[in-house]
């Protein structure tokens, strides 16, 4: 019950940015205003929760056909990925949805579902 909540909580995020074709980047690209961005936000030790929050997103975004949506995996370990943990304020394990500016923070939601009862 509670995957079919945070699987609609996450398709009603992305259909209300604009409804189109599904697509993945795994670099950094300059945000325009017609693309959202989910951000997954990892470090380097992952549990069981932090790997269903990561494969139960990348389930949603590839059932839906958008190519105004972009997935991006970012360890915050990474020396590499400062920059971008320091824009979204992260210190652990977060799912982000950026909409062209407009940040919206689904870990807390992410957490309570996913590994539990994911359904």
């Amino acid at each position: 019950m509670k995957h079919i909540l945070l699987l609609l909580a996450i398709t009603f995020a992305l259909f209300s940015c604009g409804g189109n074709k599904s697509k993945k980047a795994q670099t950094e690209t300059q945000q325009s205003k017609d693309v959202m961005e989910v951000l997954y936000f990892h470090g380097k030790k992952r549990c069981v929760t932090c790997n269903a929050i990561e494969r139960l997103t990348k389930e949603v975004i590839d059932s839906l056909t958008n190519d105004k949506i972009v997935m991006r995996v970012i360890d915050i370990s990474n020396p590499e990925n400062e920059a971008i943990t320091d824009k979204y304020k992260v210190v652990w394990s977060s799912l982000i949805i950026d909409r062209g500016g407009k940040v919206e923070n689904l870990t807390e939601m992410g957490f309570g579902y996913a590994k539990n009862k994911p359904a």
